[in-house]
């Protein structure tokens, strides 16, 4: 029997909700929101609530949650990708956006994108979704820690070296950034995210960019690394697009209504509290698919 996921309008509008809570948290505390798409997208709007037709049959019931898993992994990397690009192009008005070190950083990511989403893809739902809950945890403790203040123009690796035209990129950097890009780019294609909290620390490990133009470049690579996460998940017919269209229009909405109040409230206080809402979900997340762990060694 082929399983088939059935989205209602109410799920479509539930969809549309989830996307304003990502883009609001993004727009109000500056990174960690995009991590709750998943979980949103299955419990909030429903996914994985188990439809009537196999809820009887135990071993349909199990495959159904299994394809749920991988469908809300690929449906929300569809929309972190496409709302990354977006958000891309105002850093680059601003000229936030190093084209040559993001591009040097993207172009071995991509591999590790595509790498990641194949081993995805043999990786059972419920082990995928415990893994996913330690991830969150990991970034909820990231973002505990105290956030250090950048001096304008201030760079941590050497000067750059190499010239091509009018772009430059370090020569030492060189046997970092492939490296970094690969390993961050596999880590969104196994977990179907952008991967914005690994690709800032990943381009300020490998390259010569201060604070600000990290964040600007890092919107390239978490763009083409959602696509492409979600350009692999699509072959195994894990996304669903209008889902993920579903999530962008929300999450433009929410983020022009969390930047617009960002100023207003304390950043810090908020991101303690959004990272325990992180965990707590994660906790949550791992207790509910803590027995898919078994199945990779059966």
């Amino acid at each position: 029997m082929t399983i088939v996921i059935e989205v209602t309008a109410i799920q479509y509008i539930l969809a549309v909700i989830s996307g304003v809570a990502v883009g609001f948290s993004l727009g109000l505390i500056g990174g960690g929101g995009s991590i709750l798409a998943v979980p949103l997208l299955l419990y909030f709007v429903g996914l994985a609530t188990v439809p009537p037709q196999y809820a009887t049959n135990p071993t349909l019931a199990r495959q159904y949650l299994d394809l749920v898993d991988h469908v809300a992994l690929g449906t929300t990397a569809l929309a972190v990708g496409l709302n990354a690009y977006i958000n891309s192009y105002m850093h680059f008005r601003k000229g936030n956006v190093k084209l040559m070190e993001g591009i040097f950083f993207t172009i071995p990511g991509i591999v590790g994108a595509i790498v990641g989403g194949i081993v995805s893809h043999i990786t059972p739902g419920q082990a995928l979704l415990f893994f996913f809950g330690i991830l969150m945890i990991a970034v909820a403790l990231l973002m505990l820690r105290p956030q250090k203040q950048p001096q304008p123009g201030t760079s941590i690796s050497r000067p750059i070296s190499i010239s091509i035209g009018k772009l430059k990129i370090s020569d030492i950097s060189i046997q970092k950034i492939i490296p970094a890009g690969f390993i961050v780019g596999f880590a969104s294609g196994y977990f179907g995210i952008g991967g914005g909290f690994l690709i800032v620390p990943g381009l300020l490990f490998s390259t010569g960019l201060c604070m600000i133009k990290a964040v600007g470049t890092s919107l390239l690579s978490v763009g083409t690394f959602g696509i492409t996460s979600a350009a692999v998940y699509a072959y195994y017919g894990y996304v669903l697009p209008l889902l993920s269209v579903a999530y962008l229009v929300g999450g433009i909405g929410g983020g022009y209504a969390g930047s617009a109040i960002a100023s207003k409230m304390p950043r810090g206080l908020l991101r303690k509290i959004f990272a325990i809402i992180i965990i707590v979900t994660a906790i949550y997340i791992m207790f509910e698919s803590y027995k898919g762990l078994f199945l990779i060694f059966h």
